[in-house]
């Protein structure tokens, strides 16, 4: 795979673009031959690569399963690997030269590194020798475009036409996906006379084949068309001999012959399918679809006669799928637990009588099953092999060793193949990206925000430029990865936007595997990877920390630690090997402070602190002049110094402290202090939550860039001035705005819209308890909360325009007796909060409002004595939580109002005072930030309180 080579070469193109020597000046004068030089070599070996990228991006498809190639590769790989430690060194000494913490240091370090800079020479040397030898061996292997061996030949047929044994599956093996295979058959057997396009998609493995297959050879839709084809396109496929081989199962050999279709070019074969389907009713299937281009000729060659013909898609990409016509696309997923269960017996234990699970392997082979989630090929593949199997002990054996079987046992690489056509589908840029998702733990939630910022650390997104950040890029990989059917998108914030993402456990297995080879990044202790941290460019150790080898330390790019058990000196002491780290991951990490090693790290990118107990950051902070991002939530540090605003490169500032999960207080989120001018930091683009000043305030206008921001403690005095700088950022979209106390007053009259808000939370009194004309600009907001604003008038009215709102919270909002919820205000809201309004008794809802609410949370409303009525028009209602209600509430959903609530499946009910609450909203809230694996990791005592 050539995406070592792309990282590397978009590197050099960063090393070479800096201008570091100018950037060092006069400081380091004696090593400028020396960095000429340099800069000479690595342009030389810029082009070396860049040829090298080229070929292997010629021959790859062409050499799968050639052991030769890929050894070959692997060199390709480690040389690739030299090249970008010798540039990461390089950076790193480049920085530490203008570290100017002290003049006899900086002499020091310059002394001391002269012998660094000398070695440059002879490292470069060998890699070129390396590169030459890589030429040579090229050749003698014979290694060449264009020419593959009859063995390779072989395994790329066998490749291609893998799915052909999905295709003979006879129909009384296939478990599941019922509706799926009713609704291809009325598609089929529809009336309709124009030609219609339909597709099947999902992830290798679905099963996609097997029940397009099963619907294809139903007799009934046989003879309902005048001829059919099925053609496996593959990836590999070439226009011309898949035309051919319509035309073979479409025509009759005598026609064939007289035609002379094998020497005929693609445009004429075109015309012939053509021909002949002019004016026929005809059904063609087209399995294992990669890429729409294949359909710029198919659409062509399959005419438009109004005969009622009906062409099948079956693909991986949802791209890909997109051709079909509206609604006629099915997305394939996944088999329930039941339906795993019944096709697993129905392969393992196929001899016994009604495929009966014996008792002694019972415990084991439902722990296989829930392994494969629900993947037909895998149950499928597995079951048959442990159906020759019938020791309680080889059952347990082959489950314990299931990631290396996966790996190496040749009965299973039929799932190996077919899951990782897809990785070695996905072009360079997007590899690397994927094989960093496999890193982290099983069922972890991966975050959208999160692994954005990563893969930006790492330099795995490109610049595009035109007023595009990096992390808008990233999100289009990410999108691309789940159109891929790489990823599945397990939550969307209020925007509809992905947020969290999750890879199906035998993919993520495979994948680490592959990433473990390639030497891309290990998960240490992930189940049968315990092995090659010394060789690893990036570790995740999700646990046994202390069992890990980390001696070669210095050629990590990423450490991201999840063993919260590992002891702080075990961290200090494995921090101090990890010399050239981009990313310095220690959430939930037992540590209290800073080790002083960190801010050696001089071309680190990413460090994340947060869940820890650390209370100050370093001056000498200002010596990672790289950092992008800075992760202090959860932490303890109330005050940042003013040497943080020196990191001109920072783009993501959290730093704050939830002390109220249920958010029941206005000071529920801690406030931290930013000493000195942020004038410099114009690459924010999220701070969050910071106190204000008055100078701070007014320099806010500089931060441009900046598109979320939470400030709290602001006075009425700063409103103008906050205002106006807040209407210098043109992509702002979440703002956070909490008043100094619970007597503040803030008058926002007058002020100008921020139209581009999609997510706004206000704190505080509002002027007169009236709200303010701004909040009729809003028209983008998808997200509203107004906490303790002490408004007088029913607000609901003054919310209603907020057609796009999905998520609507009032906290302690409105002094009066009743809230009002008219026909067809909110049409898009699915979450609704009422909370702490102790006058409000009647909450009036028509039919016809709020059609689209999912949640609805009552809390602490003591005069609420009755269910609202209008709670019986919202069908869509499942979720209900009740806190701190009055008895006589409790008692009406019991009793007399108990019909109005019978459609919603989940009412919870709780007192604030009881612990259940409290673990309820600690568990939820980690679990929704951070996956299920946060809850596990993080510490017994974590800061959080109830009060």
């Amino acid at each position: 795979m050539a995406d070592a080579l792309f990282i590397v070469l978009r590197k050099v193109a960063l090393s070479l673009g800096e201008e570091a020597l100018q950037k060092i000046g006069t400081e380091v004068v004696e090593v400028a031959p020396i960095m000429t030089d340099f800069e000479h070599s690595m342009k030389q070996i810029e082009g070396e690569l860049l040829i090298l990228q080229a070929f292997i991006g010629q021959v790859s498809a062409q050499r799968f399963g050639d052991k030769a190639f890929d050894a070959w590769l692997d060199q390709v790989r480690d040389v690739a690997h030299e090249v970008e430690d010798i540039i990461d060194e390089y950076a790193y000494l480049t920085v530490q030269a203008v570290d100017t913490s002290s003049f006899f240091k900086r002499k020091f370090h310059q002394i001391k590194n002269f012998v660094a800079w000398q070695k440059f020479h002879s490292q470069i040397s060998q890699v070129e020798t390396r590169i030459q030898r890589l030429g040579e061996m090229r050749n003698r292997y014979g290694l060449l475009v264009g020419k593959v061996d009859k063995k390779n030949d072989f395994q790329l047929a066998n490749q291609l036409y893998m799915s052909d044994s999905a295709y003979l599956t006879d129909n009384s093996e296939i478990v599941g996906h019922v509706d799926e295979i009713g609704q291809l058959t009325e598609w089929l057997l529809e009336e309709r006379q124009d030609r219609n396009l339909m597709a099947v998609f999902g992830m290798g493995g679905l099963g996609k084949t097997t029940i397009t297959s099963s619907v294809y050879k139903n007799q009934k839709i046989i003879t309902s068309f005048d001829c059919h084809a099925w053609i496996t396109v593959s990836q590999t496929f070439q226009v011309e001999e898949l035309l051919r081989e319509i035309i073979n199962q479409l025509i009759d050999e005598r026609a064939r012959k007289a035609s002379g279709f094998l020497a005929m070019r693609r445009m004429r074969l075109v015309e012939v399918i053509q021909s002949y389907l002019q004016d026929k009713k005809y059904f063609i299937v087209l399995d294992d679809v990669w890429d729409k281009d294949v359909w710029l000729f198919l659409n062509y060659a399959f005419a438009r006669n109004n005969c009622g013909s009906k062409v099948l898609i079956t693909t991986r990409r949802k791209d890909v799928s997109s051709l079909a016509a509206d609604n006629y696309v099915i997305e394939l997923n996944t088999l329930n637990y039941a339906e795993s269960w019944e096709l697993f017996c129905k392969k393992a234990f196929r001899s016994s009588q009604d495929n009966i699970c014996p008792e002694n392997v019972r415990s084991w082979a439902h722990k296989i099953v829930a392994n494969c989630q629900g993947l037909p090929l895998a149950i499928v593949t597995i079951g048959s092999i442990l159906a020759y199997r019938d020791k309680e002990h080889e059952w347990a054996f082959f489950y314990k060793q299931l990631s290396w079987q996966l790996a190496n046992n040749p009965e299973l690489s039929w799932i190996s193949n077919v899951l990782n056509m897809s990785l070695n589908d996905l072009p360079c840029y997007l590899r690397s990206c994927f094989l960093y998702c496999a890193l982290y733990p099983e069922d972890y939630k991966i975050k959208r925000k999160l692994i954005s910022k990563l893969w930006i650390a790492e330099g795995l997104v490109e610049d595009r430029g035109d007023g595009t950040t990096m992390e808008e890029v990233a999100e289009c990989y990410l999108t691309e990865l789940t159109q891929r059917s790489l990823l599945l998108v397990t939550e969307r914030n209020a925007c509809g936007k992905a947020r969290t993402f999750l890879m199906h456990d035998l993919v993520r297995e495979l994948t680490s595997i592959v990433a473990k080879n390639e030497k891309f990044g290990i998960a240490f202790g992930d189940v049968g990877i315990s092995q090659g941290c010394h060789e690893a460019r990036r570790l995740c150790i999700q646990r046994g920390a202390q069992t890990s080898n980390t001696s070669a330390g210095s050629r990590l790019h990423s450490f991201i630690l999840f063993d919260t058990e590992v002891p702080s000196s075990w961290i200090y002491d494995s921090l101090s090997r990890f010399r050239l780290l981009r990313v310095l991951c220690l959430k939930f990490a037992n540590v209290e402070e800073v080790p002083g090693v960190v801010t050696e790290l001089y071309i680190l990118r990413y460090l994340d602190f947060s869940h820890t107990k650390v209370k100050n950051i370093p001056t000498s902070i200002k010596k990672l002049v790289n950092l992008q991002v800075l992760d202090l939530r959860f932490s303890y540090v109330k005050e940042l110094p003013l040497e943080l605003t020196m990191l001109t490169s920072l783009r993501h500032l959290h730093v704050f402290m939830v002390h109220d999960l249920q958010e029941r207080s206005r000071d529920c989120f801690s406030a931290t202090k930013i000493l000195g001018s942020i004038c410099h930091l114009k690459n924010l683009q999220a701070l969050q939550i910071v106190s204000a000043n008055k100078d701070l305030v007014s320099q806010l206008g500089n931060l441009k860039s900046l598109r979320s921001l939470a400030i709290v403690k602001v006075r009425q005095c700063y409103i103008a001035e906050l205002w106006n700088s807040l209407t210098e950022m043109p992509n702002l979209s979440r703002l956070v705005i909490s008043a100094f106390d619970m007597d503040e007053v803030l008058d926002f009259r007058m002020l100008k819209p921020l139209p581009h808000l999609r997510f706004f939370r206000l704190a505080g009194k509002l002027d007169a308890g009236e709200l303010p004309s701004i909040f009729y600009n809003f028209e983008k907001l998808t997200w509203l909360k107004i906490d303790w604003s002490g408004l007088k008038k029913d607000p609901i009215s003054s919310f209603s325009h907020m057609l796009n709102l999905v998520d609507l919270r009032l906290h302690g909002t409105y002094d009066g007796e009743q809230l009002t919820f008219c026909a067809g205000w909110f049409p898009k809201l699915n979450y609704l909060q009422l909370a702490s309004m102790k006058n409000l008794n009647w909450i009036e809802i028509e039919g016809g409002t709020m059609m689209r609410l999912i949640q609805l949370e009552l809390f602490g409303l003591g005069n609420l004595k009755a269910v609202p009525n209008g709670i019986k028009y919202i069908k869509t209602l499942h979720q209900m939580y009740l806190t701190d209600m009055p008895n006589q509430f409790l008692e009406s959903l019991r009793g007399s109002g108990s019909h109005i609530v019978q459609h919603i499946h989940n009412i919870h009910t709780f007192e604030s005072s009881d612990s259940e609450v409290n673990n309820f909203c600690f568990a939820e809230y980690l679990a929704n930030k951070f996956g299920p694996g946060a809850i596990k990791h993080a510490p017994t005592n974590c800061g959080y309180s109830s009060t």
